[in-house]
């Protein structure tokens, strides 16, 4: 049967199944920081219903964009313009980030959006954006364009599922969403650099290796759960009362004895 199928399909072989292995792999290493920047843009939306939906449609029409971007890659390499396009937006995220993140007194700000159409042209535009980086590195790997859609296909889905981990995550580590976007920053820089001069560009294993120190320290450090004043003083209270309640207890049970 494998045999049959081979002979139908001369360009599928082994060498094409571990390309598509690789160029997953790669797609699920390089999808990190995109899929932390998605889900932190998703928690812009006060319910978890809405930011699910907004993932889903977001992801939706990025994945149209992805796929038109890999068909026209062979076009869009030649205009560096994209590339400074999509560095200067996962800057300005950044930026935006780090500095509307909290107001003077160290609270979280109010959700960035209303509704979840609000939400979603955002998610498709910063999911474009990391694909500059990715396809062309796909590209690199594989000039066969079925191979590297169906990578990018594989990629995508997978993005989905980190991005709905990485939504619930931020809540529980301190430094999560910020190392993140630090390596949002890492990749737009590098996006940049590619602008002024490939061989200013850090290798790829560079950059692996840069994102996975950086997540380290990211889920280095548990949130501490905050007990409110009301809390607190409800709490002592219930401790100084649980003596007599059980001395209470302790005298029915004598009277009915």
């Amino acid at each position: 049967m494998l045999d049959q199928f081979l002979d139908a399909y001369p360009n599928f072989g082994i060498d094409a199944f571990f390309l598509l292995v690789i160029l997953v792999a790669l797609e699920a290493v390089l999808s990190a920081d995109n899929a932390i920047a998605l889900a932190s843009i998703s928690k812009g939306l006060a319910d978890s219903k809405l930011q699910r939906q907004a993932l889903n449609f977001g992801l939706v029409i990025a994945f149209v964009l992805r796929m038109a971007l890999i068909l026209t890659a062979t076009w869009v390499i030649k205009y560096w313009q994209f590339e400074l396009m999509g560095a200067i937006y996962l800057l300005w995220l950044v930026y935006q980030h780090f500095t509307s993140t909290s107001d003077e007194d160290g609270e979280n700000r109010e959700p960035r959006f209303a509704t979840v159409w609000q939400a979603i042209p955002v998610i498709a535009l910063t999911d474009l954006a990391f694909s500059l980086d990715s396809v062309t590195t796909a590209i690199a790997i594989s000039d066969e364009t079925w191979l590297v859609l169906t990578g990018a296909t594989i990629g995508i889905i997978t993005l989905r599922f980190m991005a709905g981990l990485f939504i619930r995550w931020l809540d529980e580590f301190v430094h999560l969403e910020n190392a993140g976007y630090v390596t949002v920053g890492f990749v737009g820089i590098r996006l940049l650099l590619k602008v002024i001069n490939d061989s200013l560009v850090p290798p790829q294993w560079l950059v692996v290796v840069t994102i996975a120190l950086v997540f380290l320290w990211g889920f280095s450090e548990h949130t501490v759960v905050e007990v409110t004043e009301g809390e607190a003083s409800a709490e002592i209270e219930s401790a100084q009362q649980e003596p007599a309640l059980k001395a209470q207890e302790q005298e029915v049970q004598k009277s009915e004895i």
